[in-house]
């Protein structure tokens, strides 16, 4: 009978075949410019007679600056009126032809989706409706009033929300007074005081063909994709590129953020700094951190807080990259009697797989994991889409795609161990507890309670 070692090299060798005929079905990313300028990243994908379109702008919410909510406003205010339009005159030539459009912003890029079938009766009417939207934003005053009401009202949930004090607390004691510790929805008292001006001088510094990139996945050839792509942005102004964020100040001491909130268990934050969108260490950090607490109930976190433990329904920590260096953070929820135990255990599980790093069958049952599932991440034009916006806007190798699973398979331990102990340092922690209190925290305070 055949031992667990060599099944185990067997599915091992098993997967790795699958996964090469997975890499080499990646279809391949086409690249090229606009008429004025706008890089355009391109894959075919013909089984459908649809096409996902994103235009991402460097308009996120660290470029705020003083008047937290500004990005977010402006970039939900696009779809609520353009040119002659209302509100209503876009839904309903969007909702004629069956196309669906959305916006967002978020702390590095504001995007515009557009998903539409690609028979011209349907497809121009369409993209002739999105750039007018991004050409010629109205932003009518009792329009902002309405949408700015609407942010208010996101934002007093979000303070009943522990789970939401939670994150705005660990962003700001995390990046203090950089951009990225503005939280994207804004503040009250921001929100309320933007003017029509803010808006429009905002939508013509950032909404340009020098900030602004596309991504396409559909049923067209390269023709048709060159026309839809300067279809979409020929009528941006040029405009000048937006410099990055600056760079994030070092964490040089743990602290510890304790609200109160009425609520029957407390919502914790734990982490620090981690890592860029460039630095290649975030492969191995990746993998690594699949291991710690990125695959569900299986990983190191869940099994010595939940299994073991019995002291939350899971845990799970994360690195999330930005333009500039993101946060790595681990997240968990547990009665307000057993916080203090919960991070202890937490802190010891962070410390000894940074100190020991992961054992090597439990790394390349993780490498298993990730390489197996990027297929199924890959299914599906909007999927195919959101990473492509991703390669366009964080500036990622065109052969990303292809080279993801081969680059994932030649991350060694050592390399794991390597970057891992140089980005993450358990001694100097941000923490965060909501919970355990009689009354919840003012929305309006800013301040925030700190611990040793």
């Amino acid at each position: 009978m055949p031992n667990r070692s060599s099944i185990f090299k067997t599915l091992l060798a098993l997967v790795l075949l699958l996964v090469s005929g997975i890499a080499a079905a990646v279809p391949e990313i086409q690249h090229w410019r606009t008429a004025n300028g706008v890089p355009v990243y391109f894959i075919p994908a013909r089984e459908l007679p649809m096409v996902d379109a994103q235009i991402l702008f460097n308009a996120g919410s660290a470029r705020d600056g003083d008047k937290p909510g500004l990005a977010r406003l402006t970039n939900a205010l696009l779809e609520e009126g353009a040119g002659a339009w209302s509100a209503d005159d876009i839904a309903d030539r969007l909702d004629r032809v069956g196309a669906q459009f959305s916006a967002s912003s978020a702390r590095d890029s504001a995007v515009i989706s557009l998903r539409s079938l690609t028979d011209p009766r349907y497809l121009q009417p369409a993209v002739e409706t999105v750039a007018r939207l991004l050409k010629k934003p109205t932003f009518a005053p009792d329009v902002i009033d309405r949408v700015r009401q609407q942010m208010l009202t996101v934002l007093r949930e979000r303070a009943q929300s522990p789970g939401a004090i939670a994150q705005d607390a660990f962003y700001q004691a995390l990046y203090g007074e950089h951009p990225y510790g503005s939280p994207p929805e804004g503040a009250t008292a921001s929100l309320e005081a933007l003017t029509q001006a803010d808006i429009q001088n905002f939508h013509q510094r950032h909404y340009t063909a020098a900030n602004a990139r596309v991504a396409l996945v559909g049923d067209l050839d390269r023709s048709a994709a060159e026309q839809l792509a300067n279809a979409l942005v020929s009528g941006l102004p040029a405009g000048e590129p937006i410099p990055p964020p600056p760079p994030v100040p070092e964490i040089t001491s743990s602290q510890t953020v304790r609200l109160a909130h009425p609520s029957t268990q407390s919502h914790i934050l734990i982490g620090q700094t981690g890592v860029s969108r460039a630095d290649p260490d975030y492969y191995a950090l990746y993998l690594g951190n699949h291991v710690l607490g990125g695959n569900g109930l299986v990983s190191q976190l869940s099994q010595e807080i939940r299994e073991k433990r019995g002291l939350a329904y899971g845990a799970y920590s994360a690195f999330i990259p930005m333009r500039q260096t993101g946060p790595f953070l681990i997240n968990l929820q547990t009665r307000n009697d057993q916080v203090d135990t919960a991070l202890e255990v937490a802190q010891a599980t962070l410390r000894q797989f940074t100190e020991q790093g992961p054992g090597e069958q439990a790394l390349e049952e993780a490498r298993q994991n990730i390489t197996g599932g990027f297929a199924l991440d890959l299914a599906g034009n909007r999927k195919l889409a959101n990473y492509l916006g991703l390669i366009a806007f964080y500036h990622l190798p065109l052969d990303y795609l292809q080279n993801f699973v081969s680059l994932m398979n030649n991350i060694s331990l050592e390399q794991v161990k390597d970057a891992w102990q140089r980005h993450i340092q358990p001694d100097r922690l941000i923490t965060v507890v909501v919970g355990g209190g009689e009354n919840a925290p003012d929305s309006s305070a800013q301040s925030l309670k700190k611990g040793s």
